[in-house]
């Protein structure tokens, strides 16, 4: 049974998100969950349930479960990834819209990408400013969290899209003011003002 188009659109939403903070971990959830006939995906997304496209995720996802957890290597990960997550997202986003017409299909292909953008830009910003701490246990948490965030969101998108959906678009509004935040913040810090922080 085919997913109703304003659905497929929330879940796109949330997936894409989820791909922002982690690729492989939201690939690797949607797999197992087609794999397992939880989810029944369009046919052009049949690729993510192969086992072989499951497994290279579940390998990449533990590669990325230490390195991302590691200051200084998680910034140089999370910049590569720049190339992969976002680009990912909009394939993603590209290939579970095929139903709707091409003119949509672009439009979701372009909000996958931006969406997966922002996720991504928030958590790179947020790690630019929380590295320089001596301690790593902020790290370590932050990374687990979004790890977390992401296999969560991608397994609700699947169930309640539209409560996903919610969510996801809260959480971007909150990344914009939150990238807003740590980049003046790096930038006062940088120019060595002491003037309070205000977001």
């Amino acid at each position: 049974m085919p997913i109703p188009p304003n659905q497929l659109v929330a879940m796109v939403i949330a997936v894409s998100f989820a791909s922002g903070l982690n690729v492989y971990a939201t690939v690797a959830t949607l797999g197992l969950l087609s794999h397992t006939r939880w989810l029944v995906l369009p046919a052009s997304l049949h690729l993510v349930s192969d086992w072989r496209v499951i497994a290279a995720s579940l390998v990449l996802f533990g590669i990325g479960f230490f390195a991302d957890k590691i200051p200084a290597l998680d910034l140089i990960w999370n910049a590569l990834h720049t190339f992969i997550r976002v680009p990912v997202a909009a394939l993603l986003a590209y290939q579970a819209t095929t139903s709707l017409t091409p003119g949509e299909q672009l439009v979701a292909t372009l909000a996958g990408g931006t969406i997966a953008f922002i996720a991504h830009g928030g958590k790179t910003a947020v790690r630019a400013a929380v590295t320089p701490s001596p301690e790593p246990f902020s790290n370590i948490a932050l990374s687990m969290g979004e790890d977390f965030a992401a296999v969560s969101l991608t397994w609700l998108a699947t169930w309640a899209p539209y409560i996903a959906a919610g969510i996801a678009v809260l959480l971007i509004v909150i990344t914009l003011l939150m990238i807003r935040f740590v980049l003046r913040s790096l930038r006062w810090l940088f120019r060595g003002k002491r003037k309070p922080v205000t977001a």
